[in-house]
């Protein structure tokens, strides 16, 4: 259940990044691997930028900001950023 007392900051500077892919799947890191920038600007931007890519692309993709509570995590896994936008609206 979401506390009503916490807070995102959708205006904390965050960064998009993708990973590489192979028929739509992860390079996988141990094959040397690394997401590269896609958009570098807030959480807000980065979310909105997440949610226009097509739904079968958005595992290559994650979040990097600054850890915001038990709801927005250093590296945010594609679940949570659907979850994050999803309660936008609410909080």
């Amino acid at each position: 259940m979401l506390d009503t007392q916490e807070q995102i900051h959708f205006d904390a500077p965050a960064v998009l990044r993708k990973w590489p892919s192979l028929n739509g799947e992860r390079i996988s890191k141990s094959l040397g691997a690394q997401p590269y920038l896609v958009v570098d600007g807030t959480l807000d931007d980065c979310i909105r930028q997440f949610m226009a890519k097509p739904e079968s692309a958005r595992p290559l993709y994650e979040i990097h900001t600054t850890p915001q509570s038990t709801l927005v995590s250093a590296t945010m896994s594609p679940e949570q950023i659907l979850e994050i936008a999803r309660l936008r609206d609410f909080l």
